[in-house]
């Protein structure tokens, strides 16, 4: 159900509800109803339908009750009293349209997509349905794709009753203030909006371990017999704002927002911020004020009205007025504006510390019911770029009443959603941290068996270095180091793999954009580096009968190039081959010059001649041989062939190279 019973007197839905029959029970309802008075009004419709003959009336009067439930924000009554109005005939079909929210906000999106589908048949022309239908499809996108943020109810802070809206009380942000309607509340009497005790303010604390003393009452200069809620603190926590309402029996009254001080572990009788415009002589309109929230600075105070004036949007909007020194008023309060208001309801607003603006809204399109939105600041004290929470932090239901603590991506917010312990719950949101590993397997590349001992070596871009072993297995696997893990958030990690013997592997992972926990599971295939094994390299082409590299020759160079920079102990032979046409001393002496101009080109890029030595070996090491070409069927197979045989490999002859800057200066000589 939907809390702002502190704003509900405005009898918002009043424009929608038609005339009935003048039974004595039917105009009490009507009077409960007008005045805000849902839970009595729901109670005198059924009274009334029971003595009610004419049929015609008697959909009016179910129809009636769906909209006190309505009024309540009952959507599962919501649904099955406006069903039970269309099965009594009820003419206007507006009961689709109201039924299509009604599943909307109990999360049953395909259905109340089917619900709004019927109403465009019988009111094509109304962009209700259209609006229903899109917000649906979105927030089933939202619930299939939520975002990071964890939610969990504050079972120690919840009652079977409303609980909602806490506000932190202390600067370490371990006290918190909050209204409840549980059993205890200041008076005996039962609000008749909702059927439950008053409200009032309960304070907790939480100790080192977490958990949550049992709530304490505020004291009688805080509470009374009427609705106490929404407290919020300024940034010292020594002033309180809260709102309360006064409800006399078959009375409407508007609500304000009171300030009370205070002294030490007590509260200073509360005084009213004078924040409601004089009204015209005769209007009889109740303006109400509520769910303040101040600035970081404590200059400013934000908080909902429905009261009229420049710039109001209709509902309740929220709206904005300067506080002095004493944190009292300063001015006229200014409305929001149309980036932040809506035509329908925009209350519990919260000022995060870097001046960014939380609130709940059912007029910016949402999941449900009441959403939880955020509006980035722009200026000094101006707003814009409003965006949904999305799920979790928003259900389906009615979610609101946000607060952070302090610089951190935690806080608590107001839910009834499925999982309470009964109303409106208090629930705590925290942004878990991302969880990042590194695993892999190490593998010889030429028998394709795993290798134990090959060191991994991983360097982060956050000053971060780490060297592991491969197990018996090949494998590796970096998770939790202590408290802390070894690949953290917004990094970049660069990764040599190395054993004697081998080639050195590089690659590189990186956590930077990352919004998902990722484990980054790698194979790697060591490549055997010795005077025994002949290692291939990419196609090295030239022209016909020619020995100077083509510009694909010196492409297919990079790769070796690549491997020199990366293994700069590494002294190898460059070894060049030819096919079997031409004779012997012809092709050595071709396949020695095409060794050398690769040497030459890698030199040209800063590989010392000293690491590599040419050789050329003509015709000498056939991979396929005369006789099998000779039996290939066509000239296209046989010229394949003889390419396979012109080829360019290179052996590793050792690993004692000193690269130049590593080199000890002599010591001169003592005379």
């Amino acid at each position: 159900m939907r809390t702002s019973k502190f704003l509900a007197c405005l009898a918002f839905l009043l424009s929608s509800v038609v005339a009935v029959g003048q039974s004595r029970l039917a105009e009490e309802a009507d009077d409960a109803f007008k005045k805000g008075f849902y839970y009595n009004a729901i109670e005198l419709y059924k009274k009334a339908y029971t003595v009610e003959k004419k049929a015609s009336t008697k959909a009016e009067l179910i129809f009636k009750v769906g909209e006190a439930y309505r009024a309540l924000g009952d959507p599962a009554q919501c649904e099955v009293w406006y069903e039970k109005a269309n099965r009594a005939q009820y003419p206007d079909p507006v009961t689709y349209l109201y039924i299509g929210d009604a599943l909307k906000e109990q999360g049953k999106y395909a259905e109340a997509i089917a619900a709004y589908n019927k109403y465009k048949e019988k009111k094509p022309n109304d962009m209700r349905a259209d609006a229903g239908i899109s917000a649906c499809e979105v927030a089933q996108q939202w619930v299939d794709d939520p975002s990071r943020y964890r939610v969990d109810p504050e079972v120690l802070l919840n009652t079977p009753n409303y609980d909602f809206s806490p506000a932190f009380s202390d600067k370490r942000n371990e006290d918190v203030v909050f209204t409840s309607t549980r059993s205890g509340a200041t008076g005996t009497n039962t609000d008749q909006i909702l059927g439950e005790s008053f409200s009032d303010l309960f304070a907790s604390s939480r100790d080192r371990l977490g958990k949550w003393s049992e709530p304490v009452k505020l004291p009688p200069s805080v509470n009374t017999e009427s609705n106490e809620g929404s407290p919020i603190f300024d940034s010292k926590r020594r002033v309180m704002y809260f709102t309360r309402c006064p409800v006399a029996k078959k009375e409407v009254h508007g609500c304000d927002i009171w300030m009370s001080k205070k002294v030490g572990t007590n509260y200073a009788e509360p005084v009213m911020l004078a924040l409601k415009p004089d009204q015209a002589k005769g209007d009889t309109s109740v303006i109400t004020v509520g769910h303040p929230a101040v600035g970081p600075d404590d200059d400013y105070l934000v908080f909902a009205s429905n009261m009229k004036g420049a710039g109001a949007r209709g509902g309740k909007d929220l709206w904005m007025v300067q506080l002095d020194k004493e944190g009292m008023p300063l001015g006229k309060p200014v409305n929001l504006g149309n980036e932040i208001n809506t035509p329908k309801d925009e209350m519990f607003p919260f000022v995060r510390h870097d001046g960014s603006l939380y609130f709940a809204s059912n007029g910016h399109a949402g999941m449900g019911g009441m959403d939880i939105f955020k509006a980035d600041a722009t200026g000094e004290r101006q707003w814009a770029g409003v965006e949904n929470m999305k799920s979790p932090v928003n259900s389906s239901m009615d979610d609101f009443g946000i607060i952070f603590d302090g610089e951190e991506d935690r806080g608590f917010l107001t839910s009834n959603r499925p999982g309470g312990k009964g109303q409106d719950d208090i629930w705590r949101f925290f942004m878990p941290n991302l969880e990042f590993a590194y695993q892999g397997t190490v593998y010889d590349k030429v028998s394709q068996q795993p290798i134990p001992g090959v060191n991994i070596n991983v360097v982060g871009t956050d000053g971060s270095n780490v060297n592991v072993l491969t197990d018996d297995n090949g494998g590796f696997n970096l998770e939790e180091n202590g408290n802390s893990r070894y690949i953290s958030e917004n990094t970049t990690y660069s990764i040599l793999v190395t054993k004697d013997g081998y080639l050195v592997a590089k690659d590189q992972v990186t956590t930077v954009g990352l919004d998902e926990s990722t484990t980054f599971v790698k194979e790697y295939f060591l490549q055997p580096a010795s005077e025994e094994v002949i290692i291939k390299l990419p196609e090295v082409q030239y022209e016909f009968d020619k020995f100077a590299l083509t510009q694909n020759g010196k492409d297919s160079l990079e790769t070796l190039y690549q491997t020199m920079v990366d293994n700069p102990t590494i002294i190898i032979e460059l070894r060049a081959h030819t096919d079997s046409r031409g004779s012997d001393a012809y092709n050595l002496t071709l396949s020695q010059n095409r060794a050398q101009s690769c040497v030459n080109y890698l030199a040209t890029k800063g590989i010392p001649l000293e690491r590599m030595v040419p050789k050329g070996l003509g015709e000498s090491e056939l991979r396929i041989s005369d006789a099998e070409i000779a039996k290939m069927a066509t000239e296209e197979e046989r010229e394949a062939a003889h390419q396979q045989n012109r080829r360019t490999e290179f052996r590793v002859l050792s690993f004692d190279y000193v690269p130049q800057d590593q080199v000890q200066p002599e010591e001169p000589e003592q005379n």
